[in-house]
């Protein structure tokens, strides 16, 4: 799988200043917080008008969705390089949630200040939010199929059912909001919890 969020761009999408304005809003955001900063204050740091700005985003939430969007596509193709070349089902889904777990320890937690965007797009449900829940459940759904079809799976279950069981015992280790309170388990728990859910799959 390699599809990736993809955010609806305001204006052209291939303009330079749309970069220029992320690149400087994700620097500007590292130094003093997503949530303090608003569309003035990007506008004096950048050197543009806020008018200028607005004919690009419509909002300081549609700049963060970007730089997250960028995060969490980050994130994705961290997840399909770690599935690469994986013998079974069952081993793709354990490089899966070893990838999945550490990306997101790394990128939420390296910058504090990017950890601000990620907990404001967890807890407001932001497009690139949902598109990047969406974009695992897929790839969960690929690898139960799969499992399914090389006799590794059960298949009495129904398989949207088992996704969704599947995604929310992940769903802890990969929300920022959840991830912030279960960090001293990070390293362990995707080998724990990979163990118990394939356990549960076995047919």
């Amino acid at each position: 799988m390699n599809e990736k969020t993809q955010p609806i761009p305001r204006g052209p999408s291939d303009h330079n200043v749309r970069t220029q304005i992320v690149e400087a809003a994700a620097e500007h955001f590292s130094r003093y917080g997503y949530e303090k900063t608003t569309v003035s204050d990007l506008a004096k740091a950048i050197g543009f008008s806020k008018a200028y700005i607005y004919k690009f985003f419509d909002s300081k939430q549609a700049i963060g969705e970007v730089i997250c969007t960028n995060c969490l596509n980050a994130i994705l193709e961290a997840i399909n390089e770690a599935m690469l070349d994986a013998p079974t089902a069952s081993e793709r889904f354990r490089r899966m949630f070893k990838a999945a777990v550490e990306a997101s320890v790394h990128l939420f937690f390296h910058d504090r200040k990017l950890y601000d965007i990620a907990a404001s797009a967890a807890g407001e449900q932001w497009q690139a939010v949902a598109a990047y829940q969406d974009q695992v459940m897929k790839i969960i759904l690929q690898i139960l199929r799969e499992g399914r079809e090389a006799g590794e799976f059960e298949r009495k279950t129904p398989i949207d059912e088992t996704t969704n069981a599947i995604y929310l015992v992940m769903r802890p280790y990969m929300n920022p909001l959840l991830l912030q309170h279960n960090l001293s388990l990070a390293d362990e728990v995707p080998v724990i919890l990979s163990g118990l859910v394939l356990r549960s799959l076995a047919p």
